[in-house]
């Protein structure tokens, strides 16, 4: 018992070091100021290029918005979810440990080249969110907290982060044994980090993005916007558009949906379902749901 309150305590105290050295320190591998610049250059972009002109720059719960990108991006780690975390990797290998088994890596990527690293990275990750959100969307606890995303009703930058917590710990959790089998280094893993936090910005964003032919390849504003479309057609009534980066999956396993660029498509949860508007509602109420006390 010792070792993991040591794991936790370590977890609280390295996360608060790290934290502060992200904000004190600004570097080009620092992920506190690429969440800021890149917001603010996305923003700034809405501002002079508006895809929906009518759409007012400081939008409803936008600053909700703003406090969900940087609580998961952040606040959420330095509350609960690092020290969490290393200690359900440490149990995980203390279970593998009763087995013999010492190292999960099965594939070792660390003799290939940089790029191929990175692009085996990436596409692994990537596929494995496709399959998680698709996960989110047709198992219904997990549909419970995923209406935190899909409750927004102005599509911007913002939007990307905001999310249930719990979000946070299914994906990680589920994306762990794959990544971890292929032996990723921090140095990769930021890289890959980066960009998909770039392009998912721009996937939310209130910009129209001509993809042309990449449109296959890559998520864009015009393909997402459908993803949370107000009503869902009786051909998909779990959802479609699943791509978190790369738009290919939804192509290859027909789980696309794109009949057109409307700018003005209503999005959001459907009004039955009397969201909440506000950050404890909407940590507490799937909870409820969930367990039977749907309000």
């Amino acid at each position: 018992m010792d070792k993991y309150v040591k794991v936790i305590l370590d977890g609280y105290t390295g996360y608060w070091n790290y934290f502060l050295n992200e904000v004190l320190s600004p570097s080009w591998n620092n992920y506190f100021y690429w969440l800021v610049g890149a917001s603010a250059i996305i923003a700034l972009l809405e501002v002079v290029f508006p895809w929906r002109k009518n759409q007012p720059l400081i939008h409803e719960h936008f600053w909700l918005d703003i406090f969900y990108l940087f609580w998961n991006y952040f606040l959420f780690s330095l509350v609960a979810y690092n020290a969490l975390s290393m200690v359900g990797v440490q149990l995980f290998t203390d279970f593998l440990s009763l087995f013999g088994i010492t190292n999960l890596v099965a594939i070792q990527v660390g003799h290939l080249p940089g790029w191929l690293q990175l692009v085996i990275i990436f596409v692994l990750r990537d596929f494995m969110q496709w399959n998680i959100h698709r996960m989110y969307h047709h198992v219904g606890w997990m549909w419970e907290f995923h209406k935190v995303h899909h409750s927004t009703r102005e599509m911007s930058f913002a939007a990307l982060l905001r999310y249930h917590w719990m979000e946070n710990i299914l994906y990680r959790t589920l994306e762990y044994i794959p990544l971890a089998m292929i032996g990723i280094g921090i140095t990769d893993f930021f890289i890959v980090h980066i960009f998909t936090l770039v392009i998912g910005q721009l996937a939310h964003s209130n910009l129209k993005i001509p993809l042309g032919p990449f449109r296959y390849l890559f998520n864009g504003p015009q393909m997402h916007l459908w993803h949370h479309a107000k009503e869902f057609p009786a051909s998909h009534p779990h959802g479609f558009n699943y791509g978190i980066t790369l738009s290919v999956w939804d192509f290859i396993f027909r789980t696309n949906y794109w009949p057109s660029d409307n700018e003005n498509l209503p999005i959001g949860l459907p009004d039955k379902e009397n969201f909440p508007k506000d950050f404890v509602g909407q940590t507490v109420v799937p909870f409820k749901r969930i367990f039977g006390k749907r309000p």
